[in-house]
């Protein structure tokens, strides 16, 4: 095992997931059980870092009752940002600014939590690490309840969203046949680009629930008109319609259905513009053409925050990831991404590999055309099979008072040092 030297930085960063803080967990344990000195977290990520923001884990984690409760607190315990480092020949300054902070601090590996992004501030960091000859080792963790990084199988924080979807589109199923009267309910689910969040309501479908009776996902060029037609259809035959529609759904010339209602102004700083009133806007155009009643969803930050459901499968490969992106930089890697392989389906067998971030780094990863139906409102089967090992058992909150108890991090130690 490779003598360590200095010490271990980490931080977090993008949208939170339910099992983020297992990866967390997974980066400090396994950093102080190969001996690094101290491990720092930087607070609110390299936007932190950058405000010399940061702290000793050691003086916040200080047991295994800790670390257990960390893997079971969602959001970001170190907080997170969307940051976006400029290109190094832009601005080298930044550059030279984190590597000052990060000597001083006697960093040797850097880790950061995250998804493409966060792979795109790894990728810059290691180039300019590897231009100046610095020694510091740069590793990135995936994290996205998205599912949309290139390379890995899946993604830590997406069996868990995944889990929620399935488990809520269920109970809004039955929900709505409780009165005598026609209705239809539309839930908006999460997914910019890619569509593997929406795509998850299909595993309500099962012996006891019909599932929902439409799933549009972003892939798929979303026709309003066509739509109208098929829940007018779905009217004629059934009491209670539920469709499952992603936020992100575009219609032929490219606009968002949510930028035909409200007006979008808030973009952050890698572009993104903000996208709700989807299910809303379709809602109330069936309410005045159907003539029925209907409900606007929205699953919202639920669904990346709901650590009571959370999969075993998915909190433990998020450990997992965590501590194989520290094995990896204290055997030498630097500049890759930590990637889980899938062995088999059945028995489910996923294992951890390294990747070149420079191949991940702002690629993202859709779903495939032939796991979307022909007619493009529903996912396949295969779609399904892929999901479900991701979603098996559950770890049990540690309850207190009858509600999950959370490792809380306090920042009254970092405003006395500053």
């Amino acid at each position: 095992m490779k003598e360590v030297r200095g010490n271990v930085i980490v931080g977090q960063s993008g949208g939170p997931t339910a099992v983020i803080n297992s990866s967390l967990a997974g980066v400090y344990k396994t950093a102080k059980d190969r001996g690094a000195k101290k491990v720092f977290g930087m607070l609110h990520g390299i936007q932190g870092l950058l405000e010399e923001r940061y702290v000793d884990l050691s003086k916040h984690i200080k047991n295994d009752l800790d670390i257990e409760l960390l893997k079971r607190t969602p959001s970001a315990y170190l907080g997170s940002c969307r940051y976006k480092l400029p290109e190094i020949c832009e601005d080298q300054e930044i550059y030279k600014k984190i590597f000052s902070i990060l000597d001083k601090l006697e960093v040797e590996y850097f880790f950061y939590i995250g998804g493409n992004d966060s792979m795109d501030t790894i990728k810059k960091l290691s180039d300019y690490s590897i231009l100046n000859g610095s020694i510091i080792r740069f590793m990135g963790v995936p994290k996205t309840i998205d599912n949309d990084l290139a390379a890995t199988d899946h993604t830590p924080g997406y069996g868990s969203a995944a889990k929620y979807i399935g488990s809520i589109t269920k109970e809004v199923i039955r929900d709505g046949l409780v009165y005598d009267q026609q209705n239809v309910t539309l839930l908006e689910i999460m997914g910019r680009n890619a569509g593997w969040l929406t795509g998850a309501a299909a595993l309500a479908k099962c012996e006891d629930c019909e599932g929902p009776d439409m799933i549009f996902l972003p892939e798929i060029p979303f026709d309003v008109e066509n739509f109208m037609k098929k829940v007018e259809e779905l009217h004629k035959r059934k009491k209670s319609v539920v469709v499952a529609i992603s936020e992100g759904v575009k219609m032929a010339d490219g606009r968002y259905v949510c930028e035909l209602t409200d007006t979008i102004d808030y973009v952050d700083a890698f572009g993104h513009r903000q996208l709700t009133g989807t299910a809303r806007y379709l809602a109330e155009k069936i309410s005045r053409e159907v003539g029925c009643k209907t409900r606007a969803i929205e699953f919202n930050s639920l669904q990346r925050c709901a650590s009571h459901i959370v999969s075993r499968v998915d909190i433990t490969e998020a450990f997992q990831v965590g501590g194989a992106a520290v094995k990896a930089a204290f055997e030498g890697e630097t500049g890759k991404m930590i990637i889980l392989k899938r062995v088999s389906d059945d028995p489910y067998i996923c294992v951890t590999d390294i990747y070149d971030v420079h191949k991940v780094a702002n690629v993202e990863k859709k779903v495939p055309r032939e796991w979307i139906n022909e007619a493009g409102d529903y996912v396949t089967e295969e779609f399904v099979s892929y999901i479900k090992p991701l979603i098996q058992a559950e770890l049990t909150p540690i309850m207190v008072d009858g509600l999950p108890r959370h490792l809380y991090y306090t920042d009254v130690e970092e405003k006395q040092s500053r």
